[in-house]
C-alpha cells in the first residue's frame, strides 16, 4: 500500500540546503531489515576505510548495528543516537561510507533500504507493506525544490523503490498514477 502524500507531495533533496541534516539528527539510527544485519557484518571491513574515527570506536564498541530503546534494529549512532557512526563528511554535507565504498566499486550493497528510500518509511506486516511519506521540518528545503522541479516524493525515489519491490512493481504504480483523476 502506498500513501496518497507519495503521489501528490514534491521532494527532492537539496543536500547544499541540509547538509545531510538526516545522518545526524533523530532518535535513533536508521531502521535496518533483519537480512540487512548480517550484510553490514560483513562488508564492515571494507568500510571501515571510508568511516570517521568516531563511527569506528562506535562500531568497535556497540556493533554494526544496535537495538534501540524502542526495540528496533537501527544503525549504530555516535554520541547516544546522534550522527549515524557510518557518516562520513565531504565538503561539510554528511555523505554515507557505506555509499562511498559501494561507488568506490569495494562493495556491492548501496546503504541500508531505509536511507535510500527516505522520506519514505515502511511498515512490514505479514502479508504487505505500508509505505508513507515521513514529514521532517530538516527536509523543508527538499519540498521546496521538489515543488519548484514538480518532482513527486514516488518518482525522486524511482531507484531505490525499485531496489526494494522491482521494477514491474514500480510501473503498475506509475500506470496507477497515471489512472488517477487530476483534482
Amino acid at each position: 500500500m502506498v500513501s496518497e502524500e507519495l503521489i501528490k507531495e514534491e521532494f527532492v533533496c537539496n543536500l547544499s540546503a541540509c547538509k545531510g541534516a538526516c545522518c545526524i539528527e533523530g532518535d535513533s539510527g536508521a531502521p535496518l531489515e533483519r537480512h540487512e544485519l548480517a550484510i553490514l557484518d560483513e562488508i564492515y571491513k571494507d568500510v571501515k576505510p571510508f568511516m570517521t574515527a568516531k563511527g569506528i570506536q562506535a562500531i568497535e564498541e556497540q556493533g554494526t548495528y544496535v537495538i534501540d530503546e524502542d526495540g528496533d534494529l537501527t544503525t549504530t549512532c555516535v554520541d547516544k543516537n546522534k550522527e549515524c557512526a557510518y557518516v562520513t563528511w565531504d565538503n561539510g554535507i554528511t555523505k554515507c561510507a557505506i555509499e562511498k565504498a559501494y561507488e568506490a566499486g569495494i562493495v556491492d550493497w548501496q546503504k541500508p533500504i531505509s536511507c535510500h528510500l527516505y522520506p519514505v518509511r515502511i511498515t512490514a506486516y505479514p502479508d504487505f507493506d505500508v509505505l508513507n511519506y515521513d514529514r521532517w521540518h530538516i527536509c523543508h528545503a527538499a519540498c521546496s525544490f521538489g515543488k519548484k522541479l514538480s518532482v513527486p516524493v514516488y518518482s525522486f525515489l524511482k531507484a531505490p523503490l525499485i531496489r526494494k519491490y522491482g521494477e514491474e512493481w514500480y510501473k503498475a504504480l506509475e500506470e496507477s498514477v497515471k489512472e488517477q483523476p487530476t483534482v
